[in-house]
């Protein structure tokens, strides 16, 4: 596939949001809402669970499946209330040593005028910093479109993974022909220059693992979770300051 197939892939309908890898990979999910300043943004799914027996936070960009649920949770567009929850998530993370798994399926934050009164590039920002700075292991995957600072939002990681057919990019492909050609039929060549596929990010070392897809089965979901789980247990194994460190030159080297 070129990249522009891979776009459209990426934004498949029955492709599998991040509610059904919380459901498949997490036991015992508990959802928890809201960001104790303004609202409980359903764009952004959030609680804790256990992962091979283990207690993990878990903070997913839900889409929704049907026309009712891609309502519901507003496509995927978090507002900034969405990014303060999962600040809160990542705090109390912390406090109680789980580690924190994203699901990230987005084509960006919101950029409605309530979203930008209420200050969304601060909250997106403050998500960054505080992931950066956490001092428990860290996990993003994406898993459908990695899209702008949306994206990025949830992505400050120990390590960012990726499912062989998403995208991760600074803007979307028909954003990206408007600006620079001004002409939105040149979607696909906006597409090859981004180097938004997952071939293209591992070859500059913007993701750390690709994920074949196969099939979205039980045995997709039960690999992955194993993968999860051998990757949180070697990084509980580091001094927090050093873990937070080499988080710091992960990104620090871009």
């Amino acid at each position: 596939m070129n990249a522009y197939e891979i776009v459209l892939k990426s934004r498949e309908k029955g492709r599998p949001t991040a509610v059904k890898y919380i459901s498949n990979i997490v036991e015992g999910f508990i959802e928890l809402h809201g960001d104790r300043r303004f609202a409980d943004d359903r764009a952004v799914v959030g609680g804790v669970g256990f992962l091979a027996g283990k207690p993990v936070t878990v903070i997913g960009i839900e889409k929704g499946e049907d026309t009712n649920d891609k309502i519901a949770h507003n496509f995927g567009c978090a507002h900034p209330e969405g990014y303060r929850k999962a600040i809160r998530l990542m705090k109390e993370a912390e406090k109680f040593r789980r580690p924190v798994l994203c699901f990230v399926d987005t084509s960006g934050a919101y950029c409605g005028i309530g979203a930008e009164e209420r200050g969304q590039s601060e909250a997106i920002a403050s998500s960054i910093s505080e992931m950066i700075r956490l001092k428990t292991p860290a996990l993003s995957v994406v898993i459908g479109e990695g899209g702008s600072g949306g994206a990025l939002g949830l992505c400050a990681a120990d390590e960012v993974w990726i499912t062989e057919t998403s995208t991760y990019s600074v803007i979307s492909p028909e954003g990206c022909a408007s600006i620079l050609w001004k002409d939105s039929a040149k979607v696909a060549e906006a597409s090859e220059c981004l180097k938004l596929t997952a071939q293209d990010l591992i070859a500059l070392g913007a993701v750390d693992k690709i994920i074949p897809e196969q099939e979205f089965s039980e045995a997709f979901f039960s690999g992955l979770r194993e993968e999860i789980a051998r990757f949180f247990e070697a990084k509980r194994a580091i001094p927090a300051d050093v873990l937070v460190e080499e988080r710091y030159r992960r990104f620090r080297k871009f």
